[in-house]
């Protein structure tokens, strides 16, 4: 496969999809999306958080698609949606190039469908179910009429960008491997290392446990060999810590 990109990764953005609190144990989590710009001004965004009904209306979403069971919303508003992150920096929805889904839960594919015209980078397998998993046996989404990448392997898209195949937490779960000119390497593991306890307990919450427990240590591995900033998809002590729009990491 030929590089996607032109340009070398300059930055990293991380951007604010909101907080959530988990019942089972109190977890307090921030939802988090990123922007990926080169040296030639191209651009990808890693997910796109919570679908924009929670906004709009937290409750009335949450009761909709029954996300009460599991946790709740506590920060959500129309400045966490990714239009608002986006200008921040200056940008728009029309200034991305790519929209990267590490996977189809509903905090990181609720807007698939906000970027038209825009080639959506996602796991093979993750494309070939029916519909995204969304929710716990709630799916009201369709595919979106798209350009689809499909990531099957582990895949070079740029010189110091590669798409990271780490299937487990679902069945085409991505992370991503970056290298930028001050901060160095970052592996930002989404899902597949919700947060660094989670190794240890066993990835209980997995679409297959082996499979995940492999691709965590896998990406663990690769962040010690690179001596890499690792960016967890959920970590609650690190999210308090990450520098987030409009800073960005050089």
């Amino acid at each position: 496969m030929a590089y996607l990109l032109n340009g070398r990764p300059k930055s990293l953005s991380i951007l604010d999809f909101g907080l959530f609190q988990v019942h089972a144990n109190g977890r307090i989590i921030g939802i988090p999306g990123a922007l990926i710009e080169t040296d030639q001004n191209e651009r990808i965004l890693i997910d796109s958080g919570f679908p924009q009904k929670y906004a709009d209306d937290i409750d009335r979403a949450s009761d909709e698609d029954e996300l009460w069971k599991f946790g709740k919303v506590l920060e959500l508003s129309q400045e966490n949606q990714p239009a608002a992150q986006l200008a921040k920096m200056g940008l728009k929805i029309e200034d991305i190039d790519y929209l990267l889904i590490t996977h189809t839960h509903i905090d990181h594919m609720g807007n698939i469908d906000s970027f038209p015209g825009k080639p959506i980078i996602i796991g093979g397998p993750e494309r070939a179910l029916p519909k995204p998993l969304y929710w716990r046996g709630k799916q009201p989404y369709e595919w979106p009429d798209r350009e689809y990448v499909l990531i099957n392997q582990d895949t070079e898209i740029a010189p110091g960008l590669t798409i990271l195949f780490v299937p487990g937490h679902t069945p085409g779960e991505l992370a991503i491997y970056v290298e930028l000119p001050e901060t160095g390497s970052i592996v930002w593991t989404s899902d597949a290392i919700s947060r660094l306890e989670e190794v240890d307990e066993g990835c209980k919450d997995s679409w297959n446990v082996e499979l995940a427990l492999h691709h965590a240590h896998r990406l663990l591995d690769l962040g010690k060999e690179k001596n890499a900033l690792v960016i967890f998809g959920h970590g609650p002590s690190q999210w308090r810590e990450l520098k987030k729009a409009p800073e960005r990491y050089l």
